[in-house]
């Protein structure tokens, strides 16, 4: 398994998959298959793989460990940009078909409204892991320091959950927003168990 994840297709293969969904939502706004109210359900549906992917990346490491995995880690970036750009996606969408592209107006939706707030946060947090997710980036930080900075991706995680549970609390929809708490539970209480085995005993 571990010699065919670092096949030279694997990651583009990967990528490919990943941009599927893209694709698909492509596809079915150009034949107007996306239901009555299409532009609603792109920017949801953008929004949602934005979440899905965030669950991957953090399903990389405990994946990696648990399964003996090393190449795994090769991947983590490249779902990680995936993400950030159906977030980015998620925006430009809610940005020119709710608000028209008018500026002063999203501002004040932004404000007005917490889970536009906290989603308009998620992806600012994640801008500077996407700017900084290259080995030069590494290299010009340090390691210690870009792996600081890193570590806001679970910082993003929780604001991105936060941001859908608010969205979902509007039509009081809860059961998608349970299943995606439970996994994000899991892959950070699984970081936090795996770093107190490797603590030094005292």
């Amino acid at each position: 398994m571990n010699k065919a994840l670092l096949h030279p297709l694997a990651k583009p293969l990967l990528v490919g998959l990943c941009l599927l969904p893209l694709a698909w939502l492509v596809w079915q706004a150009a034949a107007d298959q996306l239901g009555a109210n299409p532009q609603e359900a792109l920017i949801r549906e953008l929004g949602n793989w934005a979440l899905r992917l965030m669950c991957a990346v953090l399903a990389v490491t405990p994946l990696r460990v648990q399964f003996k995995l090393p190449a795994m880690a090769r991947f983590r970036r490249s779902v990680g940009l995936l993400a950030f750009l159906y977030a980015v996606l998620h925006l430009l969408a809610y940005a020119v078909f709710d608000m028209g592209l008018d500026g002063a107006e999203m501002v004040r939706d932004i404000i007005k409204r917490p889970f536009i707030l906290v989603g308009t946060l998620t992806l600012l947090l994640l801008l500077p892991l996407a700017a900084t997710s290259f080995n030069r980036s590494i290299r010009w930080l340090g390691v210690a320091r870009w792996q600081l900075l890193h570590r806001l991706v679970y910082v993003a995680a929780l604001t991105m959950l936060l941001h859908f549970f608010w969205m979902r609390a509007g039509k009081n929809n809860f059961a998608e927003v349970a299943v995606y708490a439970a996994v994000v539970a899991v892959l950070l209480g699984w970081r936090l168990l795996h770093r107190r085995r490797l603590a030094p005993k005292r």
